[in-house]
């Protein structure tokens, strides 16, 4: 398939539609001028000359009965709102590997994922594997109460890996909250991504160590950081690309919507990778956008296209294809990964209250490591053998991470004054005091059985 760009779809339209300044002007140019009307310093007779103005026709019963009935469709229409929206044309897909796994051809993405290899094959279905047993034993410990909070990623793992992978060592990347898929891609220990949710750190990593940014809990805005860091790598000189990940619900903020503008007019390599799992929490896509998600992307002038988010192959072929784009100096791409959102949008969450038990079913057999593992097993590029190891080293990844999460300490209290001015205040070192001293209290009471 081929992903047409907002310039071509302009161009095109120029060709066939009579529309913006050349249109009117052309217009313009084929209208007659008006005639000049008569002044009072006409002469009489060149007055008398002029035709005599038709009295108004009168209105005939029809006639007014068809207007009245005229106006007062136009009024109920303003009182309705506005008309229902087209039907927009059938959304692209882009596929390469079917539920089933079977292995599709598409003539522009496959040069992409042409030289892979089945031991390549097999560490993308390691990854997923290894991502979602991470996610579920979080998930645990949260209901433990191990963790605070927990955004599980369940069934959205092809849509990061794949585009995780396509990434290259110099590229940034600026996530959300659930992209522990991508962290992993990216060399972040998953025991890492659990100190925040614990509430032992900040993050728990040194972004400049992988150019993985921290996670963004507020809905959005690393999209304008990255573009704004995607604009700096081209006034470097760089030939690096930036890669943003955000939801479907995140693509109403105005955030998203400025850094759509900023990346296309400073023309920044910048992909923005929306992961559309169908719910921004109990929010369903169609009650955000009258169109695809991906079409947004012509409105700001840069292409945009969607991927089957549960094929992780596809989602490697498009995502290196927007990095390649970027990196050539063509400016910003969006990428919306059609998936979906297995489990709760966050332990807090019960999604049982606003979808079926029929929906998830029917994504379920979509599901993407199934997908990629009888695709696996139809071309004799994995055997049992490598599935059983596979499950034993999934198994100790969920100690290792569970161990890991208990064994965190607790941070020091006083911490909360340190780094909050350059120099300091007399409020805050008045606060620290004060605060010291009701910590203090608590070990007086230990040693003498009883509070001072």
């Amino acid at each position: 398939m081929t992903v047409e760009s907002s310039a071509a779809r302009g161009t095109r339209r120029g060709g066939t539609e009579t529309g913006g300044d050349a249109g009117r002007t052309a217009r313009a140019a084929e209208s007659p001028k008006p005639a000049k009307r008569a002044t009072a310093k006409a002469p009489a007779k060149t007055a008398a000359k002029a035709p005599a103005r038709k009295a108004p026709a009168k209105r005939t019963p029809a006639k007014a009965t068809k207007a009245a009935k005229t106006a007062k469709t136009a009024k109920t229409a303003r009182q309705a709102g506005p008309a229902a929206p087209t039907t927009p044309a059938e959304p692209q897909l882009v596929q390469l590997l079917t539920p089933e796994g079977k292995r599709v051809a598409d003539a522009e993405y496959d040069p992409y994922v042409a030289d892979i290899t089945a031991e390549e094959l097999r560490g993308l279905y390691r990854d997923m594997v290894l991502t979602r047993r991470f996610d579920a034993e979080a998930t645990s410990l949260q209901r433990q109460g191990e963790l605070g909070l927990w955004a599980s990623l369940l069934g959205q793992e092809a849509a990061q890996i794949g585009s995780g992978r396509a990434t290259r060592e110099d590229d940034w990347v600026f996530p959300t909250y659930r992209e522990h898929g991508v962290a992993w891609c990216r060399g972040v220990d998953p025991a890492n991504l659990l100190g925040m949710f614990r509430g032992v750190n900040h993050g728990g990593w040194d972004p400049n160590s992988n150019h993985f940014q921290l996670y963004t809990i507020v809905i959005g805005s690393q999209t304008l950081h990255a573009t704004g860091y995607a604009m700096g790598i081209t006034k470097d000189g760089a030939d690096s690309a930036v890669i943003a990940y955000f939801g479907d619900g995140a693509s109403s903020q105005g955030d998203v919507n400025e850094a759509f503008t900023f990346s296309a007019v400073y023309n920044a390599p910048v992909v923005f990778f929306c992961q559309n799992n169908q719910w921004a929490i109990s929010e369903p896509t169609e009650k955000q956008t009258r169109v695809p998600l991906y079409q947004r992307a012509s409105g700001f002038g840069f292409p945009g296209v969607r991927v089957d988010g549960n094929d992780v192959l596809a989602c490697l072929a498009v995502t290196k294809a927007a990095l390649a784009r970027a990196r050539r100096g063509e400016g910003p791409t969006l990428v919306e990964a059609f998936t979906y959102r297995m489990g709760a949008h966050t332990t807090s969450d019960d999604p049982t209250r606003y979808r079926s038990d029929d929906e998830r079913e029917s994504w379920e057999a979509r599901d993407p490591i199934q997908r990629l593992r009888a695709h696996l097993e139809a071309e004799g590029h994995a055997d049992e053998a490598f599935f059983t190891a596979l499950e034993e080293e999934s198994e100790a990844l969920g100690r290792r991470v569970r161990e890991a999460v208990r064994a965190m300490p607790d941070p020091d209290p006083m911490a909360m004054f340190e780094h909050t001015y350059a120099d300091g205040h007399a409020l805050v070192d008045e606060e620290r005091a004060e605060f010291a001293a009701y910590q203090a209290s608590f070990e007086d009471a230990d040693v003498t059985g009883k509070a001072n």
